[in-house]
């Protein structure tokens, strides 16, 4: 299925990292469903801007009822079901090393938080779309990790542990769903320059970044986004359960 013949939910998608996936789909011809949990006014900016092949739909990932209800909605209002799947949400978390508590430090909360966000909203996005991915025979699902799994520059805990779960569901979805002609795969940028999550990260560790990067430079959400539209591309019709790291170079697994 060409891009500008797909419906694409991007999760978390009104700012940040899912705006730019949102724009650089609907740039392809793809209908784009920007979800949002509180950012309504930013959701609503981005699909004035992208026109009629958007729309944005309030859903909580981690409640199963509001993600159904959400791609219902979508359905309906596009008049295809989902094809493509971005799980891009980030729940209450900022990439501040000041503030970062050490694990000595940590409530389990903190690391739940992750896990839900990670994997329970990605196992609510596929559960809601898998019907109808495998009766088109074809599906294309993303997942959004990261390069500090492989190299953690600040030590991260809930936010590392909770990708490196999700890494572990992505290679499971590939195995059982690449019978129905879906693919799913995980795509790892480092820190970002700049999204809302990362406003708070210090110059000092962008610098070891760039210092320590081949390409010299920080990867931005747009050239994240780029990888995106590989995945979803018939140019990706045989690649299932990769996690591509997008970093400039920084890790190279």
């Amino acid at each position: 299925m060409k891009l500008n013949e797909q419906t694409v939910l991007i999760t978390g998608a009104s700012r940040g990292v899912g705006a730019e996936l949102a724009k650089a789909y609907a740039n392809e011809g793809a209908q784009v469903i920007i979800n949002y949990y509180q950012s309504q006014e930013k959701a609503d900016h981005l699909v004035k801007a992208i026109g009629e092949r958007a729309i944005a739909i309030q859903a909580d990932v981690r409640d199963k009822v509001q993600v159904q209800e959400m791609v219902a909605k979508a359905k309906a209002y596009f008049g295809t079901p989902v094809t493509t799947i971005v799980n891009n949400a980030l729940i209450d978390f900022e990439f501040n090393p000041v503030t970062q508590k050490n694990a000595f430090e940590l409530e389990w909360e903190k690391f739940n938080t992750q896990f839900e966000g990670s994997v329970k909203g990605a196992l609510n996005t596929v559960q809601a779309c898998v019907a109808d991915m495998k009766e088109q025979q074809f599906g294309r699902i993303i997942n959004i990790g990261t390069n500090l799994v492989q190299n953690p520059v600040v030590a991260y805990h809930e936010y590392t542990t909770g990708k490196a779960a999700l890494l572990g569901f992505t290679r499971n979805l590939a195995k059982e769903l690449g019978q129905y002609g879906i693919t799913v795969n995980m795509i790892s940028g480092g820190l970002l320059k700049q999204t809302d999550a990362s406003s708070v990260t210090t110059e000092e560790v962008f610098g070891i970044i760039e210092s320590t990067t081949p390409l010299k430079k920080v990867t931005t959400p747009a050239e994240l986004a780029d990888t995106a539209l590989f995945f979803s591309s018939s140019w990706a019709r045989a690649v299932t359960g990769q996690n591509l790291v997008v970093d400039g170079g920084l890790v190279m697994d």
